[in-house]
């Protein structure tokens, strides 16, 4: 194997631990784009006294705590305030925002196995959880528990002490404790359940059946809507939001099944005037054995191309 296509094998891999790093797809195609340049300008010079996987990711880690120095962290609306429960005040959407962004799967490695082993500590909860930890805890948590290197291989990368990076691990894993739901929160329904769920979903919202939407909901479940501030916490608030801004009867979106963050997710289509249908929102459902315990719309057209989807869709004639 040449040196360009081994690079090339774990591109997938670097963008995901970027993307943990930095909460956005966007920010992490930069960085392992800087990564490669790194490792092309100085393979001269590598050693290998390590792999040239390990190489990378140390290389990757140092941008993203690099970029971290001068940008805000990632987050999502129900991060900055209060819940709303007027449907008719919704907040102007902040779309200079450092918003977390949904990450496509079709990025990951083509392996089963391995796309499973990644799925938890991509979820969108988890990643959101992972930026409220100082950058340096952020790194120390995803070397070790993510990656599963050795305290002492993440200490020389981070130039410090192994005793530094266990007390680091220590404080961030129990920020993660206080932050991340625990893992029986997000322990999704098993087949043939998950999918007759992910169905109903999609069918509610094609046909607009508030009632079938409303069973779906688990009595405490959450909608939020980047780069719209505002967010919504509760069944009775949600399905508030949902009878206002839901254009009524059948034929008015189309629900086309994606996967984000090692979530099921949907990207929602809007019937224009013209009668074709215009990218709408990428919702990320989380899945539960009681029924949809959370949403995150993501009201970005842009998004799409990224899941390997169109911006328009044309009825067939």
């Amino acid at each position: 194997m040449n040196l360009e296509d081994e690079f090339a094998q774990y591109r997938g891999d670097l963008v995901a631990h970027c993307y943990r790093m930095l909460g956005s797809l966007h920010d992490a195609e930069d960085a392992v784009q800087e990564t490669y340049l790194r490792a092309w300008r100085g393979f001269a010079g590598f050693e290998q006294r390590s792999s040239v996987k390990t190489w990378l990711y140390r290389i990757a880690t140092r941008i993203c705590l690099n970029a971290l120095r001068h940008s805000s962290r990632r987050m999502v609306p129900s991060a900055l305030g209060a819940p709303g429960t007027d449907p008719d005040d919704l907040e102007a959407p902040a779309l200079e925002a450092p918003w977390l962004e949904p990450f496509p799967d079709l990025l990951l490695s083509a392996d089963p196995a391995q796309v499973v082993g990644t799925r938890q500590s991509l979820r969108l909860a988890m990643v959101a959880a992972l930026q409220h930890l100082p950058p340096r805890q952020r790194a120390v948590l995803i070397l070790r528990d993510v990656l599963a290197w050795q305290a002492s291989e993440a200490a020389n990368l981070l130039e410090t002490t192994t005793a530094a990076v266990n007390s680091s691990l220590q404080r961030a894993r129990a920020e993660l404790v206080r932050l991340a739901p625990a893992e029986e929160q997000f322990s999704e329904p098993d087949e043939p359940e998950r999918r007759a769920l992910l169905d109903q979903y999609a069918n509610a919202f094609e046909k607009t059946d508030l009632v079938a939407l409303k069973g779906l909901l688990t009595q405490d479940t959450r909608w939020e809507m980047p780069p719209i501030p505002t967010w919504f916490d509760g069944r009775e608030d949600v399905m508030r939001l949902l009878t206002a801004k839901l254009r009524p009867g059948e034929g008015q979106r189309i629900m086309v099944e994606t996967s984000a963050n090692g979530q099921p997710a949907f990207a929602v289509y809007i019937r224009g005037r013209d009668g074709a249908f215009h990218a709408h929102a990428l919702q990320v459902p989380t899945l539960t054995k009681a029924g949809v315990s959370a949403v995150l719309a993501f009201h970005r057209a842009d998004l799409f191309p990224l899941f390997g989807l169109p911006i328009d869709r044309y009825p067939q004639r």
